[in-house]
């Protein structure tokens, strides 16, 4: 009877396993990826304001998100199987919090990104949109002193929204 209920378990265990491996491949991030390339251009900073570090970290950080977490395999072409674009559209430094005698507390860094993202394998799923993400820093910081830690927090959480959008579908 517990040599039966062994097979059992080992026959469900593998009927499940097939049913993952037959729709496409998955990652343990959720992500379904069909195809095998991508190109992630380099984002440029259209920003009124341009810090000089943002475009560079952030392309890197997009880039290293979606290649360590699929399969997929960078490559500078136009015939890829996705292609991820777009353009840094805003960098502003405001007001997050004020004291009880109208003075900044704190002070909040926020990028914006405008990402354009084809799927050639499925064009259904592309997509145009604008993505947001905001650092606060203390008002007694100067922002080029926090500057590049900022930029760092708010590129990971950016790429990986972004990361989320194409492909896990959120």
């Amino acid at each position: 009877m517990i040599l039966r209920n062994k097979w059992t378990i080992l026959m469900a265990v593998m009927i499940g396993f097939s049913f993952f491996t037959a729709c496409g491949v998955y990652s343990f991030t959720g992500a379904a990826i069909e195809g095998k390339t991508i190109n992630v251009h380099f984002i440029e900073n259209n920003a009124r304001i341009v810090a000089p570090s943002l475009s560079p970290t952030f392309t890197d950080k997009l880039r290293q998100r979606i290649i360590s977490q699929t399969s997929l395999s960078q490559l500078n072409s136009d015939k890829t199987d996705y292609d991820l674009s777009g353009s840094i559209t805003a960098y502003e430094v405001s007001v997050a919090a004020l004291t009880g005698t109208e003075t900044s507390a704190k002070n909040r860094l926020t990028v914006t990104v405008n990402i354009v993202f084809v799927n050639r394998i499925n064009e259904k799923q592309g997509f145009t949109q604008s993505f947001s993400r905001f650092a606060d820093f203390g008002s007694n910081q100067n922002v080029q002193t926090v500057e590049a830690a900022l930029i760092e927090d708010i590129s990971t959480q950016l790429a990986d929204d972004i990361f989320n959008r194409a492909f896990v579908n959120w």
